[in-house]
């Protein structure tokens, strides 16, 4: 029953959290346009009561009128939107399904004894301290003289998250490792809209409702923070999907390919943002491309060179072994009623009880457990490297059973 509870918690998390994610995700991304595509408004009306900028759009069979004012308007409307519950929901259940899946069963998803054998607890909390020093280290840059020159925070930035990249995945799982890397990303994000923009906006609208000018400087963080976390977004999008492809985070230099597919990332957004200035160049999506073929290339699997005894054995023999370790390693949580605790149904619906499963999944067993390594996930089950390559070994010959 637990196992089925758990469940639908990561269901009804993971939806909400989707939907929330697009939300805020499309709203920055559409405010990140906005602001680079405001033109110098035509009426001499808009120029007196403090526009700077205003932009014509067309959707959904409709016009649409947007101007930014350079500070306020003359009076503030009655009604006034602010952008902010997307992030926090997002934020929520992000944590909400860190806690469930990485925290809560961190010996199944967070903690693999082949990298480093820690305790539950103790994982948790380097768990929570990796979230907690990833906002204070990027606060306390931005704060600092670095964080005066963009240049400069930025490359203080990517050494900081590639020292975070490696010692995550020599302390987590591959897959933990990633997510934990995500999610203080994702902080920093939502934090940023917490501590300042938001801090920054009620500033603005204070300042304007007691007639005073308002402080400048809030404007100016809260651009900064709204500009990196635009960065931010792709690489965190591409965490929250890595968790299945563990030929990323189940190769031995997953840390490396994890800063690169990040680099990727963030220069994929900087030509979108390029764009809207009418700007770009295709030196970064060019760059980017170069990058994800690379290390595709360079972690292309090789074969496993086969044990002296499986060498000669027969096909029928092969498969009786492969068989075996099936049952002893991989068939307590594929199975149609798992006996794994944490699992109500087989992971991705793969069950490999009998002879016809193990040969219809024979490229997916082939992938997790020999390519990637990524399964039994956390090495539950202690898979020897010696049935890491009998399983190849039959692979290679055809996968049959007989």
């Amino acid at each position: 029953m637990e196992g089925y509870i758990l469940e639908w918690l990561n269901l009804l998390g993971r939806w909400v959290h989707l939907v929330t994610g697009i939300a805020w995700i499309g709203a920055s991304f559409y405010f990140v346009w906005l602001d680079n595509s405001l033109r110098e408004p035509k009426m001499a009306e808009d120029i007196e009561q403090g526009v700077g900028g205003e932009i014509w759009s067309v959707h959904g069979g409709g016009f649409y009128h947007a101007q930014k004012y350079k500070i306020a308007p003359p009076e503030l409307p009655q009604t006034l939107h602010w952008f902010k519950w997307e992030a926090y929901t997002t934020w929520i259940t992000g944590m909400f399904l860190l806690c469930l899946m990485y925290w809560y069963q961190a010996e199944i998803y967070l903690i693999d004894p082949r990298i480093m054998d820690l305790s539950k607890p103790v994982a948790v909390i380097l768990g929570m301290l990796t979230i907690a020093v990833g906002w204070i280290v990027y606060d306390q840059l931005c704060k600092s003289a670095i964080g005066k020159n963009e240049t400069k925070l930025s490359i203080a930035m990517l050494i900081f998250v590639s020292i975070a990249a490696f010692v995550l995945c020599q302390i987590f799982s591959g897959r933990g490792a990633y997510l934990h890397y995500g999610a203080m990303l994702g902080t920093i994000m939502v934090a940023n809209v917490f501590f300042v923009i938001m801090p920054g906006q009620r500033d603005l609208v204070a300042a304007k409702k007691e007639g005073r000018a308002p402080d400048p400087s809030h404007g100016i963080r809260a651009k900064q923070r709204s500009v990196h976390n635009t960065f931010f977004t792709l690489p965190v999008l591409f965490v929250m999907i890595s968790n299945h492809y563990a030929m990323t985070w189940g190769h031995a230099y997953n840390w490396l390919i994890l800063i690169v597919l990040s680099i990727a990332g963030a220069l994929i957004r900087v030509y979108f943002v390029q764009r809207h200035n009418d700007k770009a160049t295709p030196v970064p999506l060019v760059i980017a491309a170069v990058l994800i073929m690379g290390v595709a290339a360079a972690i292309v699997p090789k074969p496993s060179v086969p044990s002296a005894e499986n060498a000669s054995a027969s096909p029928a023999q092969l498969f009786a072994n492969v068989e075996a370790v099936m049952q002893e390693r991989c068939a307590v949580c594929h199975a149609n009623s798992p006996s794994q605790p944490g699992f109500s149904a087989p992971p991705k619906g793969i069950v490999l009880e009998t002879t016809d499963d193990i040969v219809r999944q024979a490229l997916a067993v082939h992938q997790q457990t020999v390519v990637t390594k990524a399964m039994p996930i956390g090495n539950l089950t202690q898979m020897t490297d010696e049935e890491r390559a009998l399983i190849d070994q039959w692979y290679q010959a055809g996968a049959k059973a007989e």
